[in-house]
């Protein structure tokens, strides 16, 4: 039987090492720039949003920072690309909820996908903002996009 720690650490490094949408690139609707001053991570973050559908079409970014931050980047670049802002504001939602829970909230696996692999991570504080910085930065731009559903992941 496989420990599911051990496959959600798995998942983190393989992204760690092997990251998704790294480089910036254009054209982009927004970009954002956040830093997370408790440990010094940060990250460039743009957008692509067809704005007469709502869907986010591609995400990019450069960033500097441990793992967890890197492999989050990653992981919420290839869950979002190809959805709506609605459906985006779900998924950010969702794993706001899981990071915010100590590790006491069991994750909806189908929604989030590889991000579950944070499940573990929820349960530091001081890693949490770690995981958080590009989902924060995702809901920026999306709010800078100036696209209709917008407010739903500034809530």
């Amino acid at each position: 039987m496989v420990d599911a720690t051990s496959m959600y650490q798995d998942i983190i490094l393989d992204h760690y090492r092997e990251k998704h949408h790294a480089g910036l690139r254009e054209p982009y609707t927004a970009e954002v720039h956040h830093v997370n001053p408790s440990c010094g991570d940060e990250v460039t973050l743009r957008v692509m949003v067809d704005a007469a559908g709502g869907v986010l079409t591609d995400v990019s970014y450069d960033a500097v920072g441990c793992s967890i931050s890197q492999a989050s980047e990653s992981i919420m670049a290839d869950l979002v690309i190809g959805h709506s802002v609605r459906e985006v504001s779900k998924l950010y939602h969702e794993f706001k909820r899981m990071m915010e829970s100590a590790g006491r909230v069991v994750p909806d696996e189908n929604l989030l996908e590889d991000a579950v692999a944070f499940h573990g991570v929820a349960q530091f504080p001081g890693r949490v903002k770690c995981a958080m910085l590009a989902w924060s930065a995702l809901r920026d731009a999306l709010i800078r996009a100036q696209v209709a559903d917008a407010e739903l992941i500034a809530a």
